[in-house]
C-alpha cells in the first residue's frame, strides 16, 4: 500500500533538482507518487525553470514542497537547499530524468539495517530506454582521481545482485542517513555539479562512515539528458572537480603521482577513442574531438585556479579524518577502476 508523502513524521525526504526538463519532472514525481511502503515528503528544487516546471509541480503536485531559485545555482547548492529543509532522518536524491520503481524507498531504507554506521545507500540504475543496460550500480575510482558507476554499459544479468559493501552511492538515486549529513557537511557547493556526490562519498568514508548497495532498490535514468553526455561544458566540470577531489582527499605522494595517472588516462581515452569506444568514440568527426580535448584543457587551467582554495579545504578536513593515508588507499584498491572500464565501458 502507497502511504502518504504528506505525512507529519516522514521517513524519507525526497530531493529532486530540476532545471528546464518539464516533461522529465514529471515523469519523476509520479514515480514517487507510486511508492510503496514508505512515508516521505517530497522537495523540489526548481533553478530558475523558465519552462514552466515550477508552475506544474504547484498545480499538478501540490502537496510537493517547492523551493524556487531565480537562477540555476548548481546541483550542489539546490540539493543543499532541499537538505536544509529535510525533515526526515534520511534524505533521498532523485535526478530529474529518473524514474523509480515503486519499491526504490522501501529497498534503500531496508540496506540500513544493516548497521547504524550505514551513512549511504546505492541503487541500480539502469538505462531508460534501453531494457537491461546498466547505467551505475555504485562508484569506483581510478589513481587520478576520476570516478565513474560500477558496471556501465554491461547487460544486466544479474551480476549486480548482491546486497555488498561499496564506495560510496551515484547521487542520481542515493539515500544518505541525515545524521551523517549534520556530521560532514553537505555538498561543496565549489563543485557545482558532477563527481560532488564522490567528494561528499569521500569524506563519509574517511570519516568513518560506511556505504551499501541495495540492488533492488531500481531506478531508470536517461543519461546526460541534463545537460548531454558529450556537452564541452559537462566534459570539462567532470575534469575540474576530479583534480579537487584529489586535492582534497588523496595521500600527498599520490597526489604528486596524479599527473602521471592522468597521462595513463587520457592516453587509454585516445586509444578507445580511435576505435569508436567510450565516450571518446561517440564524438563523431575531428571538430568533435577537438572541442572535447579543448574542454579538458580549460578544466585544468580551472582546477589549477582553484587550488589554493581546495588546498585550505583539504587542511581544514584533515583534523576530522577517523581514516589514516594507509587506509584511504587501501580503501580506494578495494574499489579500483581499470583503465578499461573508463575508457571503453560507456553506458
Amino acid at each position: 500500500m502507497s502511504l502518504s508523502r504528506t505525512s507529519l513524521h516522514p521517513a524519507v525526504s525526497v530531493i529532486v533538482v530540476n532545471f528546464n526538463r518539464v516533461s522529465l519532472l514529471r515523469d519523476c514525481l509520479q514515480s514517487l507518487a507510486r511508492q510503496e511502503g514508505v512515508s516521505c515528503e517530497w522537495i523540489v528544487v526548481d533553478n530558475g525553470s523558465s519552462d514552466g516546471s515550477a508552475e506544474m509541480v504547484e498545480q499538478e503536485f501540490p502537496d510537493a514542497i517547492l523551493i524556487r531559485n531565480r537562477e540555476n545555482l548548481g546541483f550542489c547548492a539546490a540539493n543543499n537547499q532541499g537538505i536544509q529543509a529535510a525533515r526526515a532522518e534520511f534524505v533521498a536524491l532523485l535526478n530529474n530524468d529518473a524514474v523509480a520503481e515503486p519499491q526504490w524507498l522501501y529497498e534503500l531504507l531496508e540496506e540500513t539495517r544493516f548497521s547504524p554506521m550505514v551513512g549511504m545507500v546505492a541503487s541500480k540504475i539502469l538505462v531508460a530506454g534501453r531494457p537491461g543496460v546498466i547505467d551505475k550500480v555504485g562508484h569506483g575510482i581510478y589513481w587520478d582521481g576520476q570516478n565513474r558507476g560500477r558496471g556501465s554499459g554491461q547487460v544486466d544479468c544479474g551480476q549486480f545482485d548482491t546486497q555488498r559493501e561499496i564506495l560510496w552511492p551515484d547521487g542520481c538515486a542515493a539515500l544518505y542517513r541525515k545524521s551523517m549529513l549534520d556530521e560532514i557537511g553537505a555538498f561543496d557547493e565549489d563543485f557545482f555539479a558532477y563527481a560532488d556526490d564522490a567528494d561528499l562519498g569521500m569524506r563519509a568514508r574517511c570519516a568513518g562512515w560506511r556505504a551499501r548497495y541495495a540492488p533492488w532498490a531500481v531506478v531508470h535514468h536517461h543519461r546526460g539528458a541534463t545537460m548531454g553526455k558529450l556537452n564541452p561544458k559537462r566534459i570539462a566540470l567532470i575534469e575540474r572537480n576530479r583534480v579537487w577531489l584529489a586535492v582534497k582527499h588523496f595521500p600527498l605522494w599520490l597526489l604528486l603521482l596524479n599527473p602521471f595517472f592522468y597521462g595513463l588516462r587520457v592516453l587509454s581515452g585516445v586509444v578507445a577513442g580511435l576505435t569508436g569506444k567510450g565516450e571518446a568514440g561517440q564524438a563523431r568527426g575531428i571538430r568533435a574531438k577537438m572541442e572535447l580535448g579543448l574542454a579538458l584543457l580549460a578544466a585544468d587551467w580551472a582546477a589549477l585556479r582553484g587550488l589554493p582554495s581546495m588546498w585550505r579545504k583539504r587542511r581544514a578536513w584533515r583534523t576530522r579524518r577517523r581514516l589514516s593515508d594507509k587506509e584511504v588507499v587501501a580503501l580506494m584498491r578495494q574499489h579500483l577502476l581499470t583503465l578499461d572500464e573508463l575508457s571503453k565501458n560507456v553506458a
